[in-house]
């Protein structure tokens, strides 16, 4: 049900449009570019791109020309506590301003939900594009596939949406 998304963004001269997947075939493509980017490189295996939280998060696909080009998620573990997942924005396109459009979204989406403070944990190459998105570091959190690690990180969100 898209009741938020389908919005459209003018990045670098070119169209990009922010989606809630409800198809099976924008689901196909949001999981697939997900696990392209998030579990194929560390050798992990299809379907481990998925978890048992994506029933009840808000998922949300940037697509250039029709083909993904951006994912992330939305899980609420709280009242007034969100939580920021599975961000991940194709190689070609970092840099064209869809991660800022994606991170944008999520957090007008989760003030509109009654949050006031959104959380994440930033593979260590990644705090630095979201320090400049306003999320401060918290402490280290996990270390991923042994190798990558990540930051716990946060933002205090406004009461309301300018």
């Amino acid at each position: 049900m898209r009741t938020y998304a389908n919005e459209h963004y003018f990045v670098n001269s070119v169209t990009m449009k922010l989606i809630e997947p409800a198809t099976p075939e924008e689901f196909e493509q949001y999981y697939a570019l997900r696990w392209q980017l998030l579990r194929k490189p560390w050798k992990q295996p299809r379907g481990s791109e998925k978890d048992d939280n994506e029933e009840s998060a808000y998922h949300i696909m940037a697509l250039e020309n029709g083909l993904a080009t951006g994912v992330a998620r939305l899980e609420f573990p709280q009242t007034h506590l969100a939580q920021l997942r599975y961000m991940a924005v194709s190689n070609p396109n970092q840099g064209k301003g869809i991660g800022r459009a994606i991170i944008k979204h999520m957090e007008e989406y989760a003030i509109s939900q009654s949050v006031n403070t959104l959380f994440l944990h930033a593979r260590e190459n990644a705090c630095g594009f979201y320090e400049k998105m306003g999320y401060q570091p918290v402490e280290k959190s996990y270390v991923l596939f042994d190798t990558i690690q990540h930051i716990k990180m946060k933002k205090i969100l406004p009461n309301n949406i300018e």
